[in-house]
């Protein structure tokens, strides 16, 4: 069955969209089959990975989007992922094996004007829907929005991981804890929804430091961010073997190219691309520190 990971930090601006989509593109690189679901309502994923072009289309009708999931309610997650999403300038694929369930803003109405059923809680439809696919995917991954709200609680409730990105700064340390304390009452809210097959609830079960700017010491930070980890651990409100990941990611232009060139940082034609000391292997090392990572240790 496919590894579900929830990406997720109380602190916005973290860089996690950046590393979700060049994470996935990585494991897609190294042969994985990867889904990506994009459940934050600023839709960062799907306007890079479809272009506009590609999204407004979505966007206008709302046809093919998460929330057509949910309101009709006459649309299965199946019939709207986006197949080998990742395309060159001439339509052809370039990225095969990742693949993309796309959002857009009308996203935002799954938080105040859909009600839906109390016994069938958003999170639940959702979750039921992406069991259907797990058996084609290595990997399905959730890009969740910096809170516990419904759209992030489809990605939580699904997944058996949920991996932390964070900067160097106080403010991703008081995110990782507000985000502590919030997965213990939804996890309490919503374990009588919980069947054996749909594994264990998810806890974090790492940090992973993003976006590092040239000269900056994070020692300091990771030390402090360490200690935190060690102390919800022991309360068991992070997973036994939760680390803060050796690979770090640098923060590059090439990044921001990739976003505007509708690529991941991965098939950016670039020399630097090559080299070994560049943020493209940070993506290619974190990928497979991720795929060497046993989350039941």
């Amino acid at each position: 069955m496919a590894r579900k990971i929830s990406f997720l930090n109380y602190k916005g601006g973290v860089g996690k969209t950046s590393l979700i989509v060049n994470v996935a593109a990585a494991l897609a690189k190294m042969g994985k089959r990867v889904l990506l679901f994009d459940l934050d309502t600023q839709s960062n994923a799907s306007i890079w990975l479809l272009r506009l072009d590609r999204w407004n289309k979505i966007n206008s009708s709302g046809e093919g989007s998460i929330f057509s999931v949910f309101d009709p309610g006459k649309v299965h997650i199946r019939d709207i992922v986006v197949k080998d999403v990742v395309e060159g300038k001439s339509g052809e694929k370039v990225l095969p094996g990742l693949d993309l369930v796309p959002t857009s803003f009308n996203l935002t109405d799954l938080e105040g004007e859909y009600s839906g059923d109390p016994k069938r809680p958003a999170y639940l439809v959702f979750c039921e829907q992406v069991a259907a696919l797990e058996p084609n995917y290595d990997y399905i991954f959730f890009d969740c929005p910096p809170n516990l709200l419904r759209a992030s609680q489809c990605g939580v409730f699904t997944s058996n991981e949920i991996y932390v990105p964070s900067n160097p700064d106080a403010l991703s340390l008081i995110g990782f804890t507000l985000l502590a304390d919030k997965l213990q009452k939804f996890q309490a809210l919503s374990g009588s929804f919980r069947k054996a097959s749909m594994g264990t609830p998810a806890q974090v079960q790492g940090l992973i430091f993003n976006s590092i700017r040239t000269g900056v010491d994070i020692e300091v930070p990771k030390m402090r961010m360490q200690l935190r980890l060690n102390q919800f651990r022991a309360a068991k409100r992070a997973a036994p073997g939760a680390k803060i990941f050796t690979v770090q990611i640098r923060d590059a232009m090439v990044v921001r190219r990739s976003v505007a060139l509708g690529l991941p940082v991965i098939l950016v034609g670039s020399e630097a691309a090559d080299v070994v000391d560049s943020v493209t292997s940070d993506y290619r090392k974190l990928a497979h520190e991720l795929d060497e990572h046993d989350p039941s240790s």
